[in-house]
């Protein structure tokens, strides 16, 4: 039984986009964003409406090669070329983009972004400690800044203190719906929870959009409590760990669940990484803000402990009986980590592990069928 209420988070991106299009000739400002690292609390506190930027089609691609190289992660080409085509309606509403340096490829993809609309850069520290935090606290300072001349508003410590709340709601609305996939079985399938994780970023009025999934939440375990599932007691639980995935860069997510697995969660950056940690709401608030943002366990950190603590919290906490780890070609960063987690996880919870590297593109499914269905299989015999 799939609830009803799926569908329409299947229909907000294109509905949202005639809502963003009101909004924005009725003088509000919007904010597009790229990454986790981009507060955006600050963008709400300024009266914007934030809009995910990050591409996950393999459709601009080609165009994106005309000027990036072939052999760039398709994420960053995916992105670039949305942009250069004026394809993402999103991405042409956007009044400033607000960027971070998580990598090379995006950094110097934001330079050229920079010439086509007003483009804020913020300078992401490597590391996690107290000189890190200092100096990504004067970079959340400086987008306050710019975002205060940009939209010619003040954001006041009240107007940045009732986003922080909103978005500590929402963090939570989200972390309870990935929660539900704790039962076992899982209610809902991966494809079906990836589509809702990605889908309410395009809605413009958090609000609603916290209470979608509430209500899908609710529904959801009604029916775990009647052992209502797509799947069995003994379907394969799979943790997907690794890089940004999204609707049109799913194709291991569905691999997974057409060869008789089911993701019960996603780490990665639309999953359990951005929602299971909250902004501490006494504090100051930029403060709190930066604290909250630079503790992300992302790759692009070094050292990352923080994300291998995650991984192996949620392998306990969902019950998983394997993680496959997703890279995309050329994200160096991910792909070398790759090994020094799966030598944690192994040493640590002892589960099956595979890495896959590949990119938007469908040449290479057939082959990843092979590789899942062999992982799959090697779960059941060490059961």
């Amino acid at each position: 039984m799939r609830p009803e209420i799926l569908k329409e988070f299947e229909d907000l991106r294109e509905n949202n986009v005639m809502a963003i299009k009101s909004a924005k000739e009725n003088g509000r400002k919007i904010g597009g964003m790229y990454c986790l690292y981009s507060p955006t609390e600050l963008v709400v506190a300024a009266g914007a409406i934030p809009v995910p930027l990050c591409g996950t089609s393999q459709k601009p691609i080609p165009a994106a090669e005309k000027i990036l190289p072939r052999n760039l992660c398709p994420l960053i080409k995916s992105s670039y070329g949305f942009a250069a085509t004026d394809t993402c309606p999103y991405f042409h509403f956007s009044d400033i983009l607000i960027a971070e340096t998580t990598c090379d490829g995006k950094k110097k993809m934001f330079e050229l972004l920079a010439e086509m609309k007003p483009l804020h850069l913020l300078q992401l520290p490597q590391s996690q400690d107290e000189d890190a935090l200092e100096y990504w606290h004067n970079q959340i300072k400086l987008l306050k800044v710019r975002l205060e001349k940009e939209f010619e508003v003040e954001i006041t410590d009240d107007k940045l203190r009732d986003a922080i709340r909103l978005i500590n709601n929402e963090r939570r609305s989200l972390q309870e719906l990935q929660d539900v996939c704790k039962a076992k079985p899982s209610p809902l399938g991966g494809m079906d929870l990836l589509t809702v994780l990605f889908m309410r970023g395009f809605c413009h009025d958090k609000e609603q959009a916290i209470d979608m999934v509430d209500r899908l939440t609710r529904e959801l375990k009604i029916l775990a409590a009647g052992g209502t599932s797509p799947f069995n007691e003994s379907t394969p639980r799979i943790l997907l760990t690794g890089v940004p995935v999204g609707i049109g860069s799913h194709k291991v997510v569905q691999v997974i669940e057409e060869c008789g697995g089911n993701v019960v969660c996603f780490e990665s950056c639309g999953g359990y990484k951005a929602v299971y940690d909250r902004v501490d709401e006494e504090k100051e608030p930029l403060q709190a803000i930066a604290e909250r943002y630079l503790r992300t366990p992302c790759s692009c950190m070094s050292p990352n402990t923080g994300r291998f603590e995650l991984v192996a919290r949620m392998a306990d906490e969902f019950n998983v009986d394997g993680i496959i780890d997703l890279t995309w070609q050329a994200c160096h960063a991910y792909n070398v980590e790759s090994f020094a987690l799966k030598k944690y996880i192994q040493e640590t919870k002892h589960l099956p592990f595979l890495q896959i590297e590949t990119d938007y593109s469908e040449s290479d499914v057939e082959q990843l069928k092979v590789r899942i269905e062999a992982f799959l299989e090697m779960i059941g015999q060490v059961r």
